[in-house]
């Protein structure tokens, strides 16, 4: 089967661009966030096409005064992968590795059209790979990259005005294999604890930004991290990649929510670095896909589906499996090298399952 991708210079294989290796899982994703600089408005976004689901999804989200609205969408790919619209959403590159434009036109009383421009060249994260006994659970490439948001959003008839002076944010692409749509019926013998420790915190500065993500096992070593500074308009040959970095959170009692965190990094001239968080919102990565029971990532919708839910994620039990995946709103300050230091908001991405013998954790959900 041709498709529009066959028309481009970017086979990977002699197959036509329509089938993707040969793992059922295998997907290629968007993910958006943005936020005021003071953090009242955060918002995010995912559209993923799962070439051999014949499935392309998105969802748009938006947190406001304690509560967050969503709009989740799918469709049948029809194998067409370069046709990167689901009903009123889609996503348009104008500039590779640059800028990219997300439109959603009046979906459920939702709309927006936001255009990201890059603050700097994108980050290549370690490539992600990870078995479940023998079995591939993830197999995957990552790319992120802070930038400026300019456009506007508009649910139930209030107009949010995005501004590039005042919002900021980050996307990241990813594509590879994980664990999608239906699971597998046939389990993994011998069965173990699930078990998944993972920090992403992306951060933006004033002139600057920051990048930080770490995967622990169960006895706290790393199978997969980087840490990166980039002052703005930093190509790829200016990415200052920070050694030794190491988080220290502290949780809220009782939970497995971040409180407050310090990150520690040095830089290639062996200077330290020091980035503290004070999470003041929670982002709820249901209300785009994540983990969601209903509209969860590839999963079958029939030929197409949109719908919309509101929920206040303060008033959600941390401790339900839907509910684990979060982004904390985060006021972090960055104190570099002679004392110079500067104010800035990122998001504290977590997600926290099994045991972790560095926080205690020795079953599935004890806090």
């Amino acid at each position: 089967m041709l498709t529009w991708g066959d028309e481009y210079p970017i086979h990977q294989t002699p197959e036509p661009v329509w089938v993707a290796g040969s793992d059922r899982n295998f997907y290629d994703r968007y993910f958006f966030n943005g936020y005021s600089k003071d953090g009242s408005v955060f918002f995010g976004a995912a559209f993923g096409v799962y070439p051999h689901l014949n499935i392309m999804d998105g969802a748009f989200s938006v947190l406001k005064d304690g509560v967050q609205k969503s709009v989740h969408l799918s469709r049948i790919l029809n194998f067409e992968r370069m046709d990167t619209r689901v009903g009123p959403m889609s996503i348009e590159v104008f500039q590779p590795l640059q800028s990219v434009r997300i439109k959603l036109d009046d979906a459920e009383g939702i709309s927006a059209d936001l255009t990201f421009e890059g603050r700097h060249f994108p980050v290549e994260e370690p490539r992600f790979t990870r078995r479940n006994g023998s079995r591939m659970m993830m197999d995957v490439t990552r790319m992120t990259q802070n930038g400026r948001w300019s456009g506007s959003i508009t649910v139930d008839g209030e107009t949010i005005e995005i501004s590039s002076d005042n919002f900021w944010g980050t996307r990241d692409r990813s594509w590879g294999v994980r664990p999608l749509g239906a699971q597998d019926p046939q389990p993994v013998v011998p069965q173990q604890l699930p078990q998944f420790y993972w920090i992403w915190t992306p951060m933006n500065f004033p002139n600057a930004s920051v990048y930080f993500h770490v995967n622990e096992d169960q006895h706290g070593d790393r199978w997969n991290t980087r840490s990166v500074f980039a002052m703005d308009g930093a190509g790829a040959d200016g990415l200052m990649h920070l050694a030794n970095p190491v988080i220290k959170p502290e949780f809220e009692s009782g939970t497995r929510r971040v409180r407050s965190a310090v990150l520690t990094a040095s830089d290639a001239h062996g200077r330290e670095h020091r980035i503290t968080y004070e999470p003041i919102a929670t982002f709820q990565m249901k209300g785009i896909g994540y983990g969601h029971p209903e509209w969860g990532h590839a999963a079958w919708k029939g030929e197409y589906a949109i719908g919309r839910e509101d929920f206040k994620p303060l008033a959600m039990p941390w401790k339900q499996p839907d509910n684990l995946h979060i982004q904390a709103i985060s006021k972090v300050r960055h104190e570099g090298p002679d004392g110079q230091g500067s104010e800035g908001i990122g998001a504290l991405e977590q997600l926290f399952i099994g045991p972790h013998d560095a926080s205690g954790w020795k079953d599935m959900l004890d806090a």
